[in-house]
């Protein structure tokens, strides 16, 4: 099975909240798009927060480059 790309899982997001938007869902229906919807939400804070761990900032100090976390502004 190919990994699913953040991208993918964000449009199959939009689609899902579009879906259940239009109001022409079955409540059944609607409840399960809603539970695929929170796994996709999950899977993208998951691939999110796995980013933000790769992310370095490199700074170059003479000639010594150090490597630091990234620590994202809130």
């Amino acid at each position: 099975m190919e990994k699913l790309k953040f991208e993918d899982a964000i449009k199959q997001l939009e689609d899902i909240a579009k879906e259940l938007e239009s109001g022409e869902l079955t409540l059944d229906e609607s409840v399960a798009k809603f539970e695929e919807g929170i796994k996709l939400s999950k899977k993208c804070s998951s691939m999110l927060e796995q980013a933000e761990k790769k992310i370095n900032i490199l700074i170059e100090n003479g000639e010594e480059i150090k490597e630091e976390n990234f620590i994202p502004e809130e």
